[in-house]
């Protein structure tokens, strides 16, 4: 079998969600694992004088902001995942809110995650004002997802 045969095996755009969600995921298991082994050196250096208050409570810096970093690396699983479920549905769907789902997850990814890691490891805390923009693109993705749902049918059954 050649190296090329799985490509003929998926729709384009279904390979390309099923790539987009696989590197997303993948991305996310580094990065998790680098705010657990060896981000915290660097927090401190950038962090360590501050507080910040969270849910009422004072926190050191660099507490806080591994927290962020975690989040974004959440919440990149999540839709990481979602997108490998988009990639799925291309597979069997022609619906055009299954791309518009793709598109939106993976902005939402680069946004919502790339912007809290940015921040986090530049102490640029003005590109927290980027973070809600990916969130946005969650939501719109997940209500893509449902759009997409609504319009799936089931193909008749052939008379075998």
């Amino acid at each position: 079998m050649s190296p090329t045969a799985p490509s003929s095996v998926l729709p384009s755009s279904g390979r390309r969600w099923l790539i987009a969600g696989a590197l997303m995921c993948g991305m996310s298991v580094a990065l998790g694992a680098f705010a657990a082994h060896g981000l915290g050196p660097h927090l401190e250096k950038l962090y360590g004088n501050i507080t910040k208050q969270v849910a009422g409570q004072t926190v050191p810096g660099p507490v806080k902001y591994l927290a962020d970093f975690k989040t974004a690396a959440e919440y990149q699983m999540t839709h990481g995942l979602a997108l490998l479920v988009v990639g799925l549905l291309a597979q069997h769907g022609t619906s055009p809110w299954i791309s518009r789902a793709g598109w939106s997850l993976l902005g939402g990814c680069l946004l919502f995650s790339g912007s809290l890691y940015a921040l986090v490891l530049t102490g640029v805390t003005k590109l927290g004002a980027i973070t809600p923009i990916g969130g946005v693109l969650f939501l719109f993705g997940w209500v893509c997802l449902l759009l997409a749902g609504l319009q799936v049918s089931t193909p008749p059954k052939s008379a075998a």
